[in-house]
């Protein structure tokens, strides 16, 4: 946990929270921790649990503490399309905005610290360091989401695969030189073609072939191993 100089004024439950430092509360002082403090509250949801219907207007925002979150579009037929997913110590959350676009699912057990929505607009009107903040994260997504388009749109099926595989090394359980090497699969089969615009089937063979080639170790069909992650960089960038 990273030192604070004012730890002693931080809420107890804020102090080992990393949300506290790399999460949207990092731009709070001590002062604005407590007054949000003693609205906040924790909860933990198992895998498949509906955290915000789509149409449906959120009256809370969270920072995710642990897990990953899918964010799914509806089309009016009745499909879906994952079109995001979201991992701590992302914030979860719509400021200001008014019924959720996307449906919002817990892809694997989830911890979050939630606060009503209209406390955070209240103290983002008085904060411009955690205005500047939010608008710094909405610009990130923005961003990530760009290159996510590029991915879809110009990537080979392996590339793609690859790139999946990257993404959930680098933000799963993030460390401090970059990528895990052990990670769980937060979506099946099924939802992982749906993200990447694959077939099923593509996707299996796509993971098969980095097993048979060394890269990747997969146990229990979720449990990933990275053999090599050089490889699996350069398989993002131009497979074969």
């Amino acid at each position: 946990m990273r030192r604070d100089i004012h730890s002693a004024d931080v809420p107890i439950l804020c102090r080992a929270c990393e949300a506290r430092h790399k999460g949207v509360c990092g731009a709070l002082d001590a002062q604005e921790l407590l007054r949000l403090g003693r609205t906040s509250s924790r909860h933990e949801y198992d895998a498949g649990t509906t955290l915000v219907a789509a149409g449906e207007r959120a009256e809370h925002c969270s920072n995710i503490l642990s897990g990953v979150v899918k964010l799914s579009k509806i089309l009016p037929d009745g499909r879906q399309q994952v079109v995001e997913l979201q991992f701590a110590p992302d914030f979860l959350g719509r400021p200001f905005g008014e019924e959720s676009e996307v449906l919002v699912e817990a892809a694997t057990d989830v911890r979050l610290c939630s606060f009503p929505r209209d406390m955070l607009e209240t103290m983002m009107t008085g904060s411009s360091a955690l205005e500047n903040r939010m608008h710094r994260q909405a610009l990130r997504q923005l961003d990530d989401a760009r290159d996510w388009m590029m991915t879809l749109g110009r990537k080979s099926a392996g590339e793609k695969v690859a790139s999946f595989l990257l993404m959930l090394a680098r933000d799963v359980r993030p460390q401090e030189n970059g990528y895990s090497t052990s990670f769980d699969l937060p979506l099946g089969r099924s939802d992982i073609a749906d993200f990447l615009g694959l077939t099923v089937e593509t996707v299996s063979r796509q993971l098969t072939k980095l097993r048979k080639e060394g890269v990747i170790e997969i146990e229990k069909t979720r449990q990933v191993e990275v053999a090599d992650m050089k490889r699996l960089e350069a398989a993002a960038a131009s497979a074969s």
